[in-house]
């Protein structure tokens, strides 16, 4: 029997819009919602199944057909999308995580949500510190824009040339230097970032997989809950369930003194904590980019003051 279209479903709790910091996020919610929105984003022919899409009423395949490219029986995989893992086997959410083709992002994020560690709510709880010796080793980058991120995205520490290109977030309280507030919330942001919507996909990529790893951290399901109401476009990114680790890449910006940017950027956890990395930009020698951050090196803190503007208590 072909199961339910979505909106006959009984619903599952809205968690995303849940924005006090007395609740966290519900795991088991999370784990029916991810499975379902990876599920609906195969066809069949993408699985070497036939197509007979008049009589379909779901959109992707449906849970019978998971199920048989997985090796399980329908039951056991209904039980786990219904968001019931406990039991599952590594094995067995191996051979899901290849039927859906997850990355392998994807495939962590699964991990968590099914089968969660039972440390973490001391974890979510703990204050995020930088090292000093860090903190030193930032301020020695001369040139070169760095900075580091830790838990729900919040920015904790950063030297003069990040300031320079991002913002002075010395000028912000501590609970508003995040990234999620700042992109989201930020009009300067916005402009900032010539690609914005990809920045913004990457951030929500990144929370998402944070709340895998911490479905119980209050603080994080209030970021969550507020970004839901202020942001419309939040709204509709969370909703994808995407999830996407850190890595490397390149930003383009336009920055309100130098102009456009290209900057390539490299993210290093850190060995002693997972939870933080360090992200540093640079410019391909020689470029117009690379000219560019040796005049905002060059300006100082005249450069911080008339960058980009992060105004009190956004």
């Amino acid at each position: 029997m072909e199961e339910q279209p979505e909106s006959q479903r009984r619903p599952v709790r809205d968690h995303a819009h849940g924005g006090d910091a007395g609740h966290t996020l519900d795991r088991r919610a999370e784990l029916s919602e991810f499975l379902r929105s990876r599920r609906a984003r195969l066809k069949p022919e993408d699985v070497g199944l036939p197509d007979f899409g008049r009589h379909r009423r779901v959109p992707g395949l449906r849970r019978e057909e998971l199920a048989q490219l997985a090796g399980v029986s329908v039951a056991y995989y209904t039980r786990l999308e219904q968001g019931n893992g406990q039991n599952v086997s590594g094995e067995v959410l191996g051979a899901i995580a290849s039927a859906l083709r997850l990355t392998d992002a994807e495939q962590a994020h699964l991990t968590h949500l099914a089968k969660p560690k039972q440390h973490r709510k001391r974890g979510a709880a703990r204050q995020q510190r930088v090292r000093g010796t860090l903190c030193q080793l930032l301020d020695t980058m001369e040139g070169i824009p760095a900075y580091v991120v830790g838990r729900r995205s919040e920015i904790l520490a950063w030297n003069r040339m990040a300031a320079a290109v991002f913002g002075d977030w010395s000028q912000l309280p501590p609970q508003e230097r995040n990234w999620a507030r700042l992109v989201f919330l930020n009009p300067e942001y916005r402009e900032l970032f010539m690609e914005w919507d990809q920045k913004a996909a990457d951030i929500v990529s990144y929370l998402r997989m944070d709340a895998g790893c911490h479905p119980d951290d209050p603080r994080l399901s209030a970021l969550v809950g507020e970004l839901s109401v202020k942001s419309e476009e939040f709204r509709r990114l969370w909703a994808r369930h995407d999830v996407k680790e850190k890595s490397h890449g390149i930003k383009r910006l336009h920055h309100p003194l130098v102009g456009g940017l290209a900057l390539s950027f490299e993210t290093f956890a850190l060995p002693d904590d997972a939870e933080q990395s360090v992200v540093a930009y640079h410019a391909e020698p020689g470029s117009a980019s690379a000219e560019a951050l040796r005049l905002l090196a060059s300006w100082g803190t005249d450069a911080t003051r008339a960058g980009v503007s992060v105004p009190k208590g956004q």
